[in-house]
């Protein structure tokens, strides 16, 4: 057992400063050490191999790009840029949950040649909030000298935001910026990726020109080759996990719903700041959309973060019900299934902690 009790998820109350979300674009912690040699691509599967090699040749022409002069570029002098290399400035890499999108997003971003504070890599949702923090013209001023930008998980499904973000994008093109995207499919959209390229070029409307859509094809590499996740423990032993396990926290599953609609989802990732293990008790189907879509959000941020998380109750392929599976979200609840599946498997070993 540990010295200390453990933490808990529903007494933080985490508050964001501006500059740490702009500190904080760069790939998550899961995604450190990725590169386009470590992406393991399906034989199966040529569209993977292919993505890989369009995307390193992307990469190493951004280094003739007109981004990344920094502060002299941002302001206006110091030489003129380089004109940039003929071409699309944007790919969007286009596939189903589990075909390591983000994999191979992050390794763009490690291979772009350029130092780190001048390229910047986030989720939608994260972006959304910086134009939030900042406010737009900021945002713009504050991007515009960076080389790359990549946007994770592009929300199609939020008209207003996309408005915002693809406005911003423009802004972006026109300094110079290359960006790259991936994306969910809209609401109602039942293709598992399928119809996402298309939606995707048409919601950014004046900017599909600058994009290249990669067909990324196979199933979801979590799950292959693998055994099944581990059936939930008892309240005892996740309890007993719990207390053995230095930094791990422990909550209750209901009162963790309602703790997270308290916190904006911004601040999700600081609310699992030094947290080593997510322990859960009473794991139960969640009762409504609203509530679904912020456990989606944390369910992200434990992954990026590698955290592991032990549960009791229902196992996590019974948390969303077949009317929210079958609806226009379908796509980020099987996404959140996949990779809290993923992290179940990585805490199966806590359950042994004596």
């Amino acid at each position: 057992m540990t010295d200390a009790a453990p933490l808990s998820l529903c007494a933080r109350e985490p508050h964001v400063p501006a500059d740490r979300l702009v500190a904080e674009m760069v790939p998550p912690p899961r995604f450190d050490s990725v590169r386009f040699s470590t992406y393991i691509p399906d034989p199966n599967q040529p569209s993977q191999t292919e993505a890989v090699r369009v995307l390193e040749g992307f990469a190493a022409g951004l280094d003739q790009g007109t981004g990344g002069s920094g502060k002299r570029r941002l302001f206006g002098f110091g030489r003129a840029p380089k004109k940039a290399p003929a071409g699309p400035r944007g790919v969007y890499l286009d596939g189903g949950y589990g075909v390591g999108k983000t994999h191979l997003l992050a390794s763009l971003w490690h291979a772009t040649p350029a130092e780190p504070a001048l390229k910047a890599f986030g989720t939608f949702v994260e972006l959304t909030n910086l134009v939030g923090a900042l406010g737009f013209q900021q945002t713009v001023q504050t991007l515009s000298g960076h080389r790359l930008l990549c946007i994770d998980e592009f929300e199609l499904d939020d008209p207003g935001d996309t408005v915002l973000v693809s406005t911003l994008l423009g802004k972006l093109v026109d300094a110079g910026v290359a960006l790259a995207a991936t994306s969910n499919t809209l609401p109602g959209k039942l293709g598992e990726g399928r119809f996402a390229a298309a939606d995707f070029l048409r919601e950014i409307q004046g900017l599909s020109a600058h994009f290249r859509a990669l067909r990324i094809d196979g199933e979801d590499y979590r799950h292959r080759g693998l055994p099944e996740a581990p059936p939930p423990y008892s309240d005892e032993q996740v309890t007993k996990a719990a207390h053995a396990t230095s930094g791990a926290s422990l909550d209750a599953f209901s009162p963790l719903l309602e703790h997270l609609a308290r916190v904006h989802p911004s601040r999700y990732g600081a609310l699992t700041d030094g947290i080593k293990a997510v322990c859960l008790t009473g794991v139960r189907p969640v009762p409504d959309q609203s509530t679904a879509l912020r456990l989606v959000v944390l369910a992200d941020r434990l992954y990026d973060r590698e955290v592991p998380v032990l549960a009791s109750g229902v196992p996590f392929d019974q948390l969303f019900s077949e009317e929210m599976l079958n609806g226009g979200y379908r796509k980020k609840y099987f996404r959140a299934i996949s990779r809290l599946t993923a992290l179940a498997r990585d805490a199966g070993k806590l359950a042994n902690a004596r």
